[in-house]
This record gives C-alpha cells, sequence and structure tokens, in this order.
C-alpha cells in the first residue's frame, strides 16, 4: 500500500507544530479526540503499541456562565444529572439508554445508509438526532444549564441548531462524553499519525510526502485508488473521466462554515472564574443556547458574529509534554465564520475567554492566527476553512459526496473517495477510510 501526501508531514487536520515559540507544541487542527477512542475500527488497532497514548479528564467538556457556575459533562451520566435539578431524569432519559449501548450504536451510525445490525439501538438513537437542537432542548428542558450544555456539543458540527439533525452531533459527542470521555493523545494530535504511519509501515506499507498528485496520470500503476480528497479536488484529479451527471453533483456539493483559530502561549493556566473549568481539556463558551444558536445564525448569514461561540481546549493541564517547562502552558480556541471569510477575529475570540476567565489576556505571551484561508493552504480539504468535510445538513449527510447507492465508489471502477466528505463526515475516528476501503476491496475481489 503506497500512501502519497502532498504536505511535509502526513496526517491532514491530526498535526502538531511549534505554531507559537520553539517548544512550545500546539495541535495544527484538531486536538480532542472523542470518536478517535470511541471509533469502533480505530478500537481495534494496536495503536497503543506504535506510541498513542490517551490521557482522559475528570470531565468531558464544562460551559461556564456569566454568574460563575458551570455545566460539567463527567462521564457519570447519573454525576452529571445531579447537578441540573428538575431536568436531571431528562437528562438521564436522553443520555443513559444510548450510553448502555453506545458501541452498538457507534458501529450503525457512523457509516452510510445500511440495514442495521442493532436496529432497536439505532431507532433509539435516530429518533432524537434526527430533531433540531433548540426543538429537542427546549422540549425536554427547563433550565438554562443542560439547554446549554447540549448546545454547545451539538455545535460542533456548524449546523445551525435550529436545523435538524443538528441534534445528532449532540447525542454523538455526548454519549462519547459518557462512555469514553474526550481524552486528548499525549504529545498533541500528530502523535495519532505518527502511530497509524508506525503501524502501516509494520503491514508493509509506505508513506512518501511532498508529494502532490494533480491527475490520475500522477500515479504509478495501481489496482485501486482511494481518494482522500473533497468533490472540489476529485473534480480536479479526475476531470472529463468522469460522467457530466456525477460532475454536477460534485460540483453543487455545499461546504459548511469556516473556521478561525487562535493557539496561544501562556505564562499560567486560563484564570477560569469558575473552577470547574479546570476538570476538562475542552471548554465551551457561548453562554446560553440562544447565544449559541444567534452566533451560528450570523455566520450562515454571512456575517461575522460580534459575539463568537467559542470552543477551546487546554491540554497541557493534562499533558505537561507539550510545554518546555513547569511554568507555561498552551491553549486554542476556534470560532465559526462565513465559508472563506477574511475577518480577524481575534479580538472577539479573546473576549469571550476574558468573560469567563478576567485576567487571560495578562497570561498571553505569544500568539499565532489561522484564518479560513490559512488552514485550506495548509490543508487543501478544508475548503474555505471548514472542517467538516462539507456541510452537515439533512440532505447532504445522507446523499454525501453524491447521490449513490454506494457513496465511496465514483463512475471509475478502481477510484474510491475516502475523505470526511463521504459518511459519516468529518472527525479523526477513520470511519469514512474503513467504510471506502471495504467497497473497495468488495468491487475488486
Amino acid at each position: 500500500m503506497l500512501v502519497l501526501e502532498a504536505a511535509e508531514t502526513p496526517g491532514g487536520g491530526a498535526r502538531s507544530a511549534e505554531l507559537t515559540l520553539p517548544g512550545f507544541v500546539h495541535d495544527v487542527c484538531s486536538a480532542v479526540h472523542p470518536l478517535g477512542i470511541g471509533s469502533p475500527f480505530l478500537r481495534t488497532l494496536p495503536l497503543q503499541d506504535h506510541g498513542l497514548e490517551w490521557i482522559g479528564q475528570p470531565a468531558a467538556v464544562t460551559h461556564p456562565f456569566d454568574d460563575g457556575t458551570a455545566a460539567v459533562l463527567e462521564r457519570s451520566v447519573a454525576a452529571t444529572a445531579q447537578r441540573f435539578g428538575r431536568d436531571a431524569r431528562a437528562y438521564s432519559a436522553l443520555l443513559q439508554p444510548l450510553v448502555d449501548d453506545w458501541l452498538n450504536v457507534y458501529r450503525d451510525a457512523l457509516g452510510p445508509l445500511h440495514i442495521p445490525r442493532r436496529p432497536l439501538s439505532l431507532a433509539r438513537f435516530g429518533i432524537r438526532a434526527l430533531l433540531a437542537t433548540t426543538w429537542l432542548t427546549k422540549a425536554l428542558f427547563k433550565t438554562l444549564q443542560p439547554r446549554a450544555l447540549f448546545a454547545g456539543i451539538a455545535a460542533h458540527a456548524t449546523l445551525p441548531l435550529s436545523q435538524p439533525p443538528s441534534a445528532a452531533f449532540g447525542l454523538v459527542l455526548g454519549m462519547a462524553g459518557h462512555a469514553v470521555g474526550w481524552p486528548v493523545p499525549r504529545g498533541g494530535s500528530g502523535s495519532i499519525t505518527r502511530a497509524l504511519v508506525s503501524y502501516l509501515r509494520s503491514l508493509g506499507g509506505e508513506v512518501v510526502t511532498n508529494t502532490r498528485v494533480d491527475s490520475l496520470d500522477d500515479l504509478p500503476p495501481c489496482r485501486l485508488v482511494l481518494l482522500d480528497v473533497t468533490p472540489r479536488q476529485v473534480l480536479r484529479l479526475l476531470g472529463d473521466r468522469l460522467p457530466p451527471l456525477y460532475r454536477g453533483q460534485l460540483r453543487h456539493f455545499r461546504y459548511g462554515l469556516g473556521t478561525f483559530k487562535v493557539d496561544w502561549a501562556l505564562d499560567g493556566p486560563v484564570p477560569w472564574r469558575s473552577p470547574e473549568c479546570n476538570q476538562a481539556a475542552t471548554v465551551h463558551l457561548g453562554g446560553t443556547l440562544e447565544e449559541i444558536a444567534s452566533a451560528h445564525e450570523d455566520a450562515w448569514a454571512g456575517k461575522s458574529p460580534p459575539q463568537p461561540y467559542v470552543l477551546l481546549a487546554q491540554p497541557t493541564l493534562f499533558d505537561r509534554s507539550r510545554v518546555p517547562d513547569d511554568q507555561h502552558h498552551i491553549a486554542w480556541a476556534y470560532c465559526h465564520v462565513p465559508n472563506g471569510s477574511e475577518v480577524d477575529m481575534t479580538s472577539r475570540i479573546e473576549a469571550q475567554v476574558e468573560r469567563f476567565a478576567p485576567g487571560f489576556r495578562n497570561r498571553i505571551v505569544a500568539r499565532h492566527t489561522m484564518a479560513p484561508a490559512e488552514l485550506e493552504r495548509r490543508n487543501a480539504n478544508l475548503v474555505g476553512g471548514d472542517i467538516n468535510g462539507g456541510e452537515v445538513n439533512l440532505a447532504q449527510l445522507l446523499t454525501r459526496p453524491a447521490l449513490r447507492l454506494n457513496p465511496y465508489a465514483t463512475p471509475l471502477p478502481n477510484v474510491f473517495i475516502c475523505s470526511s466528505s463521504t459518511p459519516p463526515g468529518g472527525g479523526v475516528h477513520g470511519m469514512c477510510g474503513y467504510h471506502a476501503a471495504r467497497a473497495a476491496l468488495a468491487g475488486w475481489r
């Protein structure tokens, strides 16, 4: 097996680099990996034997509020629900049955349309997953904290929270938080890629970097080709080899919101007003359900949110191998913006952090920013800063990247697509490649 990588290092979104100062190891894109540790495919690989070590935390994610309190997603559903008072029973009823059967739900949900192995488990998930987050949370919960916590988790998908199936992402990631946690890999997300490359080489595979492929004619003779690229690059690579109908579908593929990201080197930990924020590597900064929904609506309307919903990671609270000494920390945060936006969101992101952590700006030693164009320059799959491989509305979730019985197959019999533009979509979980490889091998045989 030969893997050709255009960049200097493999990994795409799962890479680490010294973005701010020497010795400060930052994650270039992905940082926290509930779907990595929970992936039905990655769990079958001996990645720990190749250097991958997952670091868990007391809580999966925290969500602070202006009054100094915080919603906390703990590993225990019961412990999490207990914080929600009169909404405790509703929260447990929503999550506990899914957590009890989480791996079977993942095996059926993280893939293309098919006859499920466990139809009752998938139905229990799907009935709620197909709803809009705003409708589900307001129907189930009467208080601010569970509504905001679930909304912040669902907002990872960038879909407007008023649209279905935005609730699916809240359920998938919430389920993971209770079942396996939201861990970080020791040494940074590049550790995942290094372990995968090491395992591939142990099987006789080869990875060649700094090798850009502009056409199928650039490839050596081979029986099967798997393209880890989005529709825009598929059109560039295959061009007129594809029939007009398929080309038309790829041209109409819709990309989602862009991303603006800031990395910081800090002279101490983030000074959260709420001490619960120190229990997790992930902190969601968005206040209420209504605030988070409004920020998404602004971005989808082509406006840069004045008060963005911010997702923050603080890995060095739990992994000190990423900084050069005992004094310093790193953190990064990003927000959703219109696809391809050129607006500098640094001050707005830092204002949101300062809102919940007064004195944060005084701890910044150095910063590094990446607007959508820079993210795409580093990884061509992040079109316009879209980190999910395409919009995840209901129609495109079921037909990505085109309407076909086998979404991984192209009209060329030996060419398949295995990127996040295929089911189940974005995330470091390996399931797109797993299903694409199975489809390719089935056709070859």
